[in-house]
């Protein structure tokens, strides 16, 4: 922590594991002493669903999941503390600003005689979320609840409504400078993948010659191409086939030497094309007696069905390797792989799709997606450029991204030491010119 905050004085030993030493002036108490459980149900029609998501307590986003049980709801009321109370959603937590209405899976917490912006900082802080799913059950273990009756039992600081709205002010301040921070990050990450979309875009539509003479492609969304250049169909130039499904034969079986690619190995590694390393690997023998189809090197395979459809995951395998029939493989016989998956990468997959509640795009589709052809030394100029390019860039995210990482550790760090005293912010004063970022929250 920097060393313009000094600690207190004095401190005395918790012997918790969450707060270590806090300052001997404060006091510890049970939660349950300063929080009521308000357990009231209600309906959505008369008080509006709220979403409990990690960034607070917001509107209930669109994207939320619903139930057509909307009479069976908790009540929540400005100012009140709520927390989903599932580990898998860890962090999702806040004060409310609104009135509303939230999941049964939420504890709704009524403070009395505690600051609710102190409130706020303290209960979502990653140290005491850690010790309040410490707290929870469960059957599995990455999956368990945490219950009032377990939350009220944990040792929390408590000092003086002064020092709590005294902290509860410098954090608001300082987190809203880093945040403000993160989200010019966040945004110069989004430009980048803007960046790359336009190298890719521009260079297989338009090629590599600004002088070059030009005709309309005959393909809305993709304008003018080059006059020397083939219009073709992905069947002209490759072999598309769909992977196999045999997860059942392979239970049980030894790892062997092929691997085979599901979709959750190509949402990792973020920008990478190349597909090295799978989840699971089988034998070749084994591969051969079920007629599963082996995939040489240079195919380029991309997700059939799912959200994974939708994000640009097109890779292309760097050996021979089998893939489930949730993705798609192309050989490529005619054009070069690599100007192919680039291509690939700028198709509008859920234009594409069969309509359905979960994406799909058919294999007579893929077939018929129309691209433009380069003859192939053109197509390789092509390939490194776009890669030389997207090789900068990378550097360039890989830099934010870290930026990114350090600024949202200080602002962890940064409440944590605050919230368990282990920085003095009595003498802390907001600067006059930033006095618009108070908190409108006032102490229940």
């Amino acid at each position: 922590m920097s060393n313009r905050f000094k600690p207190y004085p004095d401190y005395q030993n918790t012997e918790l594991d969450w707060l270590g030493r806090v300052p001997k002036s404060w006091e510890l108490r049970r939660l349950g002493s300063y929080f009521r459980e308000r357990r009231e149900k209600v309906s959505d029609s008369d008080f509006p669903a709220l979403s409990v998501t990690m960034q607070g307590i917001v509107p209930q986003l669109e994207n939320a999941a619903k139930t057509s049980d909307g009479d069976n709801r908790k009540l929540v009321r400005k100012g009140d503390f709520a927390i989903n109370s599932r580990s898998d959603r860890k962090g999702s937590s806040g004060v409310s600003a609104y009135d509303g209405s939230v999941s049964l899976i939420t504890i709704v917490l009524q403070p009395k005689g505690l600051h609710p912006a102190y409130v706020h900082h303290l209960l979502r802080s990653e140290a005491f979320q850690e010790e309040f799913y410490r707290f929870g059950k469960g059957i599995v273990a990455d999956l368990w609840s945490t219950n009032f009756e377990a939350m009220k039992n944990i040792t929390i600081p408590v000092m003086s409504l002064d020092e709590q709205t005294q902290i509860a002010a410098f954090l608001d301040y300082e987190t809203a400078k880093i945040d403000a921070l993160i989200e010019k990050q966040q945004q110069l990450i989004a430009l980048l993948g803007e960046k790359r979309q336009a190298v890719i875009s521009h260079a297989v539509t338009k090629g590599l010659n600004p002088d070059a003479p030009m005709r309309d492609s005959g393909i809305e969304w993709l304008g003018k191409v080059p006059t020397h250049w083939k219009a073709v169909r992905v069947r002209d130039v490759g072999k598309v086939d769909q992977g196999c499904a045999f997860a059942h034969a392979i239970q049980g079986q030894e790892s062997g030497e092929i691997p085979w690619f599901k979709v959750n190995d190509m949402n990792r590694d973020g920008n990478e094309v190349e597909m090295r390393t799978a989840d699971n690997y089988v034998a070749l023998k084994l591969a051969e007696s079920i007629r599963a189809p082996i995939f040489p090197a240079g195919t380029v395979i991309f997700p059939r069905v799912g959200a994974a459809l939708l994000t640009n995951k097109r890779r292309i395998l760097t050996s021979r390797a089998i893939i489930d029939d949730n993705v798609y493989g192309i050989r490529p016989h005619t054009v070069v792989p690599r100007f192919l998956l680039h291509f690939l990468s700028l198709v509008d997959m859920a234009r594409l799709c069969s309509a359905g509640l979960v994406p799909t795009v058919t294999f007579s589709v893929i077939k018929e997606i129309r691209l433009p052809l380069p003859p192939q030394e053109e197509q390789n100029a092509i390939v490194d450029h776009i890669e030389r390019l997207l090789a900068k860039l990378d550097l360039l995210e890989e830099k934010v991204a870290n930026a990114l990482g350090i600024l949202q550790e200080r602002r962890t760090a940064l409440i944590s030491a605050a919230v368990t005293g282990k920085i003095d912010v009595r003498g802390w004063k907001r600067p006059s010119s930033d006095a618009r970022l108070g908190t409108e929250l006032e102490v229940a």
